[in-house]
């Protein structure tokens, strides 16, 4: 596909802006899905561009969460073998699907996450008793947001957040860190099935993933040295308004 120069500088600035976020928040999915859809890309093909650049992002954030001592790898394996396999499923499962079916299911999806996520409750800070064991967690989300990871996307590392921090009992810090590995694994699995699938753009893809390396390392920094009250506000803001474009672009247009 070819676009217009001032794309380039547009998806070079959204990886950036998402991977800062997705790095803190989770979610930046949300915001990078429908600025590829609204420049023209079909459905297949921004899904699978922008796992390629999300790659990079969830990377970049789970070395950095390494080196700095947040992961445990006895704690997180588990999670990462069944995480495999729902992405797995997940994103053949979307391959499945019809192109103008995903173009009318995606812009409702993505107001349903935004909807939680605007109204979804404050998560705490410190660590907390465990609900669920640590097998039958990963087993249950590993599998459910890894095939929902492969299937659709946004809005994943944001529910792994929640998850691990309402669930597992883990805080704030161990948890963002922990859905990190979590959204690398599910986006390496999704996107080596589109690449086998031929769906990816790779101009678009590895410029973004540019973006997103530097966002990804900036907002992982800030998880680790300090409190980021402000990115709910300023994540809920983007979101919005990148819905409204998609939004108006698929059922009004």
């Amino acid at each position: 596909m070819e676009f217009e120069f001032y794309y380039y500088g547009i998806f070079l600035l959204t990886g950036l802006v998402a991977g800062f976020i997705d790095a803190i928040a989770g979610g930046g999915g949300i915001i990078t899905i429908p600025v590829l859809l609204a420049s023209g890309m079909p459905p297949h093909i921004a899904l699978a561009t922008n796992k390629l650049q999300g790659t990079f992002g969830s990377g970049m954030a789970s070395i950095n969460f390494i080196r700095k001592g947040f992961i445990s790898w006895s704690e997180v394996m588990i999670g990462v073998l069944y995480t495999f396999i729902g992405a797995a499923l997940g994103t053949y499962a979307i391959l499945l699907m019809d192109a103008t079916i995903l173009a009318k299911i995606i812009p409702a999806m993505l107001v349903g996450i935004f909807i939680y996520t605007l109204l979804s409750p404050k998560m705490g800070e410190n660590d907390r008793h465990a609900y669920l064991g640590n097998h039958l967690f990963f087993l249950v989300f590993g599998i459910g947001l890894g095939f929902y990871d492969g299937f659709f996307g946004p809005g994943t590392g944001t529910f792994w957040t929640i998850a691990l921090v309402s669930l597992l009992g883990l805080n704030l810090k161990k948890a963002t860190a922990q859905t990190k590995v979590m959204n690398f694994t599910s986006n390496i699995v999704s996107l080596v099935v589109f690449l086998w699938s031929g769906n990816v753009l790779f101009a678009v893809g590895l410029l973004m993933g540019f973006g997103q390396i530097v966002g990804a390392y900036i907002g992982s920094n800030m998880v680790i040295k300090k409190e980021v009250k402000f990115i709910r506000t300023f994540f809920l803001i983007m979101v919005g308004l990148t819905l409204l474009k998609l939004i108006y672009s698929s059922y009004f247009a």
